[in-house]
């Protein structure tokens, strides 16, 4: 006897995960379908127009030639 109730305790047990499982997976749910900064493209919005690759220069800075004289050459 005492082990057909262990059996039943612990499929009690499980049952019990089984349901807190499905209601924090529905939560989770509910919080993704709410949050309004959800992405819905697949894009992280952080990184969202940013272009791979060499950048461009920012305005203003200007690109000096090494002067006659300096360089890698000895």
């Amino acid at each position: 006897m005492t082990n057909r109730n262990a059996m039943f305790a612990k499929r009690q047990r499980e049952m019990k995960q089984q349901e807190k499982a499905r209601e924090k997976e529905k939560r989770k749910a509910e919080r993704k379908a709410k949050d309004g900064s959800a992405v819905d493209d697949g894009v992280d919005p952080d990184i969202a127009g940013i272009v791979p690759g060499p950048q461009p220069k920012p305005e203003g800075e200007a690109v000096e030639a090494p002067a006659e004289g300096e360089g890698d050459t000895p």
